[in-house]
This record gives C-alpha cells, structure tokens and sequence, in this order.
C-alpha cells in the first residue's frame, strides 16, 4: 500500500473536517482508487508492455493480414502462418523461433516481416521491443567485425532480459560481413538459459536476397513444364535454399554455425512476382491513398514495370517495389477522375 501514501496525504486536509465513518470511507475509496491506477492493465493502456507470459497471437487475425496484404506468395504464407502459431502456442519452446526469408527485392519480405511485428507487438516496427538492423547501416565495415559481435550481443542481452518476446529482424543478410551474426548463435541454440537469460520465447528473422536465383529459376522450371506456381512445395526449395546460402560467400550466412547447427527452422522462399500479383499490388496501394480503383491506370502501372525472362516477361525483376512510385506520377489523372466523378 506504500504507493496510496501520496494520495492519502493529499487528501488529508479535507478528511480532517469528516466524521469517522466518512474518513473511512474516504481512505478506502482513495485506496481503491489507487490501486486500480497502478494496475497494469491500466497501465499498459498508456504504456508500451511486453506482452504477458501465455499470451497467444491472434490466428484470424494474422490470417487476415497475409491474405489481404502479401500477394503471390503461398509458401510464405503458409510456412510463417503454421510455423509463428504453433510458436505462440507452445507453452515451453526448447529455442526461439527463427527464420530465414529469402527473394528477389520486392517479392514482400520486408512486408511480411512487418506484419509479424505488428502481431506480437502492434505498434510494429515503432515499438521498443521490435528492433530491426540493417547490414549496410549497422554492421558496414570489414576491419570492425569483432565490435559490431560484442556489440550486437550485448543489445541482445539486454533487449531480451527488459523483454522475453523481443523481435529482432536483420535486414541485407547478403550484405553482413560473414562472421557477424555468428555471434548471437549462443542465444539461439537449445540452451535453456545463456547467463541467467532465456531467449527462448524471442523471434528471429532474416531477410536475404541470397537464393533469389535459386527460387525463380525452379519457378520457371515449373511454368515451363505446366505446373501451376501454387503447386510449388517447400520440399522442392527449402535443401536448395539452406545449401546455396550456406555456400554463397556474398552472403552473411556463408559457412555460418547458424546453419550448420541447423538452429534456423525455416527457409521461406519468396516467389517471383508475375503481372497480376503486381496488379493486386497496385490495387492494393489505390485503395490505401483513399482512391477508388480504376483499371485503366492498374494496367498502366503494371505496364510500365519491367519483366523477365527476355523472351517470356513473366515475372517482375523489381517485384512490386516500385509500385509506389509508379503510381505518383498517375497521382494528378487519378485525382481529376475523382474530382470529375464526384
């Protein structure tokens, strides 16, 4: 109760002129009170909290954002949905959960990683307990490798001691310096705590455009012999994937122990994106800026992209990253149009 004492005495004046029973009255009232402040559901409606312990991800709602915000991407869909779910829902995981991401830019590895975030901590990537790094920002020079390995564990550390789910996602996988994220394979081993800390309930993404090649080469293979892209198994990618990247020596996790102790639990390949995920991509953006959709300008954009390879122009070399800026320069006829329907 040492935290009514302030309030109490603040209301002292006032209980001097009251009868006993009123005083009484009062004190419990202000105790009461008090205690309903300092509770921490109230508490954390103001406040940023770490999510309690047993508390689960939402399913349906996880569900509905991949489907209505990641287009063209089925295995990733599928793989992170079963693979995050049973994560939450496992009241003792023997490691963290880890995953490794893999595509060509613009095929929604970052976007799928934002929507993780947004669902064990929903201010997303705002939020103190989601960190994200990028290798080319935080880790970009060779000759600093064994700093950036005590620096990288010792935020780690901490971030997951003032957190247990902490999220942490690595963004340019293929452009750390090999060596570097080597560092915090102790805390994402089977250890049960490393230093009196548990980072068994924490999240690790990694996001790479290592393996790209890889992934749209056996999705060409499949449009060439006549299977449908949604029939594509993680089977017939994930070997390739953990062995080309193990191999890649532009990539940060060339000959990494991560691999080796095969600590990642899933390589989630990400499709190339064809001309009518693109659409969907465009569609999607319209409706976001407020606009109603029209057609004529989702053709347009998706026009303007470019395809590969040379001969069939199946699948979009830039994803749908550049959809944003592309449909800026429709900006002016999308809003006449508004302006002369409404």
């Amino acid at each position: 109760m040492a935290r009514s004492v302030p309030l109490l005495w603040a209301l002292l004046p006032g209980l001097a002129a009251l009868e006993p029973l009123s005083v009484g009255l009062a004190i419990g009232v202000a105790s009461a009170l008090t205690g309903y402040l300092s509770h921490p559901r109230f508490y954390c409606n103001y406040v940023e909290c770490c999510p309690r312990p047993g508390q689960r991800l939402n399913a349906s709602a996880l569900k509905a954002q991949l489907d209505n915000r990641l287009f063209g991407q089925h295995l990733a869909k599928d793989v992170v949905l079963k693979a995050v779910l049973g994560f939450s829902n496992n009241p003792s995981p023997k490691k963290p959960l880890i995953l490794s991401l893999h595509g060509w830019a613009g095929t929604g590895k970052n976007f799928l990683s934002q929507i993780l975030a947004e669902q064990v901590h929903p201010a997303g990537l705002r939020s103190k307990f989601v960190h994200l790094f990028l290798a080319t920002l935080h880790f970009p020079h060779q000759d600093q490798v064994k700093l950036y390995k005590e620096q990288l564990q010792n935020w780690i550390r901490g971030n997951v001691s003032a957190c247990p789910s902490s999220v942490f996602i690595f963004d340019e996988m293929d452009k750390m310096h090999p060596g570097v994220i080597d560092a915090i394979k102790p805390f994402l081993d089977y250890y049960e705590e490393v230093d009196g800390v548990s980072y068994r309930k924490a999240i690790f993404i990694f996001l790479s455009n290592a393996g790209g090649d890889l992934i749209n080469k056996a999705a060409f293979d499949f449009w060439s012999s006549g299977k449908r892209r949604e029939d594509i198994q993680l089977k017939d990618l994930e070997p390739l994937l953990s062995v080309g990247v193990f191999n890649n020596k532009n990539s940060g996790l060339w000959h990494s122990s991560i691999i080796d102790r095969n600590l990642i639990d899933y390589f989630v390949p990400f499709l190339p994106l064809e001309q009518r995920h693109v659409k969907m991509c465009v569609r999607a953006e319209m409706t976001a800026r407020g606009y109603a959709v029209d057609e004529k300008i989702v053709q347009a954009v998706a026009d303007e992209m470019t395809y590969f390879p040379k001969e069939q122009k199946i699948y979009s070399d830039k994803g749908c990253k550049t959809v944003q800026a592309k449909l800026d320069i429709h900006e002016d006829f999308v809003m006449r149009d508004m302006k002369a329907r409404a």
